[in-house]
């Protein structure tokens, strides 16, 4: 899961990164509502984090500017508001769910899982495929029940493809969602990640199609 983290308090940015990148999610840290706005517009992001009190815009309008322009995104307001009322209205800006400062990251983590769960239809952390189970509670993959030892990269390319089997997933947005904007991307890291994957799971569950991306095969395709 992509997560684009919207705060500008330095201290409990880097504490909630930290948390989500040892559990292997990909993370982008913003800090003002500017920098929000664009990059929800211009990636790939699966659910966002959004602190209401950003330097240059109160994040419920941020909020409710997207919703108007009926961008879908799943948000979970982080809010130092403990009024009922304030969460209130941030439920009403159409925040999915909401965490009053200080929480426990567990607690983030979990509500995290529940809204991607929610947002995609699944009962479940457990996502089964192809002799493959990955359970994005405990961040553990098994293949043909044994236990895969994955880089984070790699868990978060495998599990963008078993959210989304048997579809030509695009090189640009894989490497939005295993990266987000970063500047130092090697040109052949994508190919690189996807070759260990590869290695790992068998190579006939990723399709390479030339020139546009992969597939990712809900069951093995067999040559004949």
């Amino acid at each position: 899961m992509f997560i684009l983290l919207v705060e500008d308090d330095p201290f409990i940015a880097k504490s909630i990164r930290l948390a989500l990148e040892h559990l292997k999610f990909s993370i982008e840290h913003v800090s003002t509502a500017k920098e929000a706005d664009y990059f929800v517009k211009n990636s790939a992001v699966d659910l966002c984090l959004l602190d209401l009190g950003l330097p240059d815009q109160d994040g419920l309008e941020l909020l409710k500017t997207w919703r108007e322009q009926k961008i879908g995104l799943p948000v979970l307001v982080l809010t130092a508001r403990n009024q009922t009322q304030q969460c209130v209205d941030a439920l009403n800006c159409g925040a999915d769910d909401y965490l009053t400062k200080p929480f426990e990251l567990t607690e983030l983590i979990a509500r995290i899982h529940a809204l991607g769960r929610r947002h995609r239809g699944y009962a479940s952390n457990l996502l089964e495929l192809a002799d493959i189970q990955l359970d994005k509670a405990s961040q553990k993959v098994y293949f043909k029940n044994n236990e895969l030892i994955l880089s984070r990269r790699e868990y978060a390319l495998l599990e963008i493809f078993m959210l989304h089997p048997n579809q030509v997933l695009k090189n640009d947005i894989l490497i939005d969602k295993v990266y987000g904007f970063q500047d130092n991307i090697e040109s052949n890291a994508l190919n690189v990640h996807v070759f260990h994957l590869r290695q790992k799971i068998g190579a006939e569950l990723i399709q390479t199609i030339r020139g546009v991306g992969y597939i990712f095969h809900a069951t093995p395709v067999h040559k004949s």
